[in-house]
């Protein structure tokens, strides 16, 4: 059974460019690198400058664990951390 993800970011004023640059090449190299990954895509919300929204699926729980161990994601993640007002809103969601 497939896993869809939502993260909820919200980031710091003045840092939208640079957030989006970094995740930018995070997801280049989630696409690439995991085969796991069927989904992975930055959108930003209309009402709120600020917060961002990832929409992610994976074949199934051991890929997105697996996801979380890459080493793009994890340097990923320290890059984008500068940029975050907080840590982000997960919710996680069984695939139909």
């Amino acid at each position: 059974m497939s896993l869809g993800v939502i993260a909820k970011i919200k980031i710091l004023p003045g840092r939208n460019a640079e957030f989006e640059q970094i995740f930018a090449t995070l997801a280049a190299a989630v696409r690439k690198d995991e085969p796991g990954n069927n989904f992975y895509a930055l959108h930003k919300s209309k009402t709120d400058a600020q917060l961002y929204v990832v929409l992610e699926n994976y074949k199934d729980a051991a890929a997105f664990a697996a996801h979380r161990e890459y080493p793009h994601f994890r340097e990923g993640g320290k890059k984008m951390g500068v940029c975050m007002a907080g840590a982000p809103e997960i919710e996680l969601l069984d695939g139909i």
